[in-house]
C-alpha cells in the first residue's frame, strides 16, 4: 500500500474509526 496522504482519512479508516466508536458507545451506554 503506499503512504500516500492527500486526504486526512481514508473510507476505510472512517469506518473504522466509526465502528470503534460504536462499540465503546454501546459499552459505556449498557
Amino acid at each position: 500500500m503506499r503512504a500516500q496522504r492527500n486526504e486526512g482519512f481514508t473510507l476505510i479508516e472512517l469506518l473504522v474509526v466509526i465502528a470503534i466508536i460504536a462499540l465503546l458507545s454501546v459499552v459505556v451506554l449498557a
